[in-house]
């Protein structure tokens, strides 16, 4: 068979694989200049620091399929994600832990006074929380929201923490210990060569072939086998029924004589601070030595129609535009939609690359049983 992918980020990256090793011939098409989607890293020509040109991507997961699939493409070095926080001209830890109340509030308290002195701070009052703003004040009171979540949720999605919904703030957003890894997960590392290289290595196989600097059109289809879509899905149907509502993020770029902050992300709490956080690319490769260092402030807007998506927003309007989208979708043979453009949400990339190894899995198997490869593999809803 031959079969096609649109976008060579991870989605298109690993599913052309599987496929390319079950013998079908595999085209990727990617409108960039380059593989590896919004994970993107090159060489800073000025710092020589290896950077993120897209914003950070530090690779965390528990599922160890995913852990052995990329560690078969590219070593991965140990990196623990240790974000500060400065609000009102101090510095904090993130996520909120022991450490942070304490600073905070200028106690010495011990995690069982802690717990009972958030617990007396939280708002009991709020059984279930229907924005994100009663998520917080939940479960830290006011004083932690406003410090910590109100100013920067607000300058990161472009509207009141009250409007948007619970569910952003998925868990406990505090911890009663030291622990200040921002991450949860058994395997967290960055890959020692950069992203680039780690998905140029799964696209490396004789049976793949990649087309940069080519934008995939829909009248293209009809010369494949079956396709698989990452690209925007509304983008798909032309905005037929309007566009998605996404935020995207605008990169200042500015280079530092030695080190500049000390870790590799500064968020900024305080809603009078116009950009998000600073990142100091060189943090990121800690195995690495740079005298010269290069940062970037992140500013978050609204999406236009020429930039590039980053959060999918998924209020109730475009929800409800998602659905007559995903039924556009369901009524379109010999596509698949896959990733974080074709499905509409936000993906960690362990999460991308495990949806991706299942599709490609549930294609195979369609096509033994003779069955129809259906539009999702996983329902955006």
């Amino acid at each position: 068979m031959k079969l096609c992918m649109v976008g060579a980020g991870f989605s298109g990256a690993v599913i052309g694989r599987e496929l390319a090793e079950a013998a079908h011939q595999v085209v990727i098409y990617d409108a960039r200049h380059h593989v590896a989607g919004n994970c993107y890293t090159e060489r800073d020509e000025e710092t020589h620091v290896m950077t993120h040109v897209y914003g950070p991507h530090i690779f965390h997961t528990d599922d160890v399929e995913v852990w052995d699939y990329v560690n078969r493409f590219s070593t991965f070095k140990p990196f623990t994600n240790r974000v500060k926080s400065t609000v009102d001209g101090r510095v904090y830890s993130l996520p909120v832990n022991l450490h942070t109340i304490n600073q905070f509030f200028s106690t010495a308290l011990r995690p069982d006074e802690a717990r009972a002195f958030i617990g007396a701070k939280a708002d009991d009052s709020i059984k279930e929380p229907a924005s994100f703003e009663e998520q917080a004040l939940k479960f830290v009171g006011r004083d932690l929201y406003e410090a910590f979540f109100k100013g920067y949720t607000q300058k990161q999605w472009g509207c009141h923490p009250a409007a948007l919904p619970a569910s952003i703030l998925k868990r406990l957003p505090v911890r009663f210990n030291y622990n200040d890894n921002y991450f949860f997960h058994r395997f967290q590392g960055m890959p020692e060569h950069g992203y680039t290289a780690l998905v140029e290595g799964i696209l490396d196989h004789p049976n793949i072939e990649v087309r940069l600097n080519t934008p995939f059109q829909r009248a293209m289809t009809g010369d494949y086998d079956h396709v698989f879509y990452s690209g925007p899905l509304d983008g798909y149907f032309d905005y037929s029924e309007g566009r998605l509502g996404y935020r995207t993020l605008d990169f200042e770029r500015f280079i530092h004589d030695g080190d500049y902050q000390g870790c590799a992300v500064m968020n900024y709490g305080d809603e009078s601070v116009p950009f998000t956080r600073i990142t100091e690319h060189k943090h990121f490769s800690p195995w690495e030595q740079h005298h010269g260092s290069v940062c970037y402030r992140e500013y978050s807007r609204a999406c236009g129609p020429h930039d590039i998506p980053y959060y999918p927003i998924r209020m109730l309007d475009e929800k409800m535009m998602l659905a007559r989208y995903m039924e556009k979708a369901k009524s379109t043979d010999g596509v698949t939609f896959v990733g974080r453009l074709g499905t509409y949400r936000y993906l960690d990339m362990d999460v991308t690359i495990r949806e991706a190894l299942d599709v490609a899995r549930g294609f195979l198997c369609c096509r033994e049983s003779g069955d129809t490869p259906p539009a999702f593999f996983t329902e955006p809803m």
